[in-house]
């Protein structure tokens, strides 16, 4: 029995899951997109969003614990300068998870989109929105 067990283990060793969830957390905090498989993706939400935690918090400890994921210094930099101050004042619910219509080929498991929510360059658009003077109407 699994009695307080938490977390999927996709038929894998203990380190390749340990590696395969690295890998996809450092493609998620880079590009701020991904395409996986739906129990991946769930498995993601939970370690990705436990690292923005740690961003919000943006001390030299925080930065150690996740560089301890990441092992990668410029991945450190952007989540704490770039990534975490999106979020202040936020409860959580940093990433979205969106089912995507097909299977994949092959072995038709289902696939889905996981996503920051507030990715950099989908702020730009309203950014620019928002400074443009309002045109006055001739009446």
């Amino acid at each position: 029995m699994r009695h307080k067990k938490s977390g999927r283990k996709f038929n894998r060793s203990a380190s390749h899951r340990k590696a395969m969830l690295r890998n996809m957390v450092r493609s998620l905090l880079t590009y701020e997109h991904i395409r996986t498989t739906e129990p991946k993706a769930k498995e993601l939400r939970s370690s990705c969003e436990k690292l923005i935690t740690l961003a919000l918090r943006n001390d030299l400890h925080s930065r150690r614990l996740a560089y301890k994921t990441l092992e990668n210094h410029g991945l450190v930099k952007k989540l704490f300068d770039e990534i975490g101050p999106r979020y202040e004042g936020g409860g959580g619910g940093y990433t979205r998870i969106i089912k995507l219509a097909e299977p994949r080929k092959g072995d038709c498991a289902p696939m889905c989109m996981i996503e920051l929510t507030k990715r950099a360059d989908a702020s730009a658009p309203e950014a620019a929105a928002t400074t443009e003077a309002p045109v006055e109407e001739a009446q």
